[in-house]
């Protein structure tokens, strides 16, 4: 399985939170790449950048999320748990000079493929039902 392709099924009807899961998933796409192709060089970076772009994200969709009163508790505790474990794999690139194990690197490329997947089809697409009544360009103040 190479990657994660954004299809019209993953939109969930607004126009912002569609964009960043594009980018999501395109910087999802490199690092799953950079870990197969032992890119160690790229891929602290990489890491950090995905650390900062999902929390900027996460903090958009939070907005959103609050504007049209879905409840955010659960969806919450994901955002916090992803950031947690793209900051473990940080520390664990350190601890090991830049170089993981081939069943980390098997895990870790998963895991980010697994979540991304799971996060948009499950978690952001419960709010889809309440975005539809909003123009698809919301923006909450």
């Amino acid at each position: 399985m190479m990657g994660l392709a954004w299809a019209e099924e993953l939109s969930v009807g607004n126009e912002l939170i569609d964009s960043d899961h594009k980018k999501l998933i395109t910087m999802v796409n490199g690092i799953e790449y950079m870990i197969r192709a032992r890119d160690n060089f790229a891929l602290p970076q990489a890491l950090e950048q995905l650390e900062h772009w999902a929390s900027v994200h996460f903090a958009k969709e939070e907005n959103i999320a609050r504007a049209i009163k879905f409840p955010f508790d659960q969806h919450s505790l994901a955002h916090k748990y992803l950031l947690k474990e793209v900051q473990h794999m940080k520390d664990e690139l350190v601890a090991k000079d830049g170089i993981w194990s081939d069943g980390a690197a098997e895990h870790y490329s998963k895991f980010l493929s697994d979540w991304l997947a799971n996060h948009v089809i499950d978690a952001d697409m419960q709010m889809k039902p309440l975005l539809q009544s909003y123009p698809y360009d919301f923006k909450p103040d």
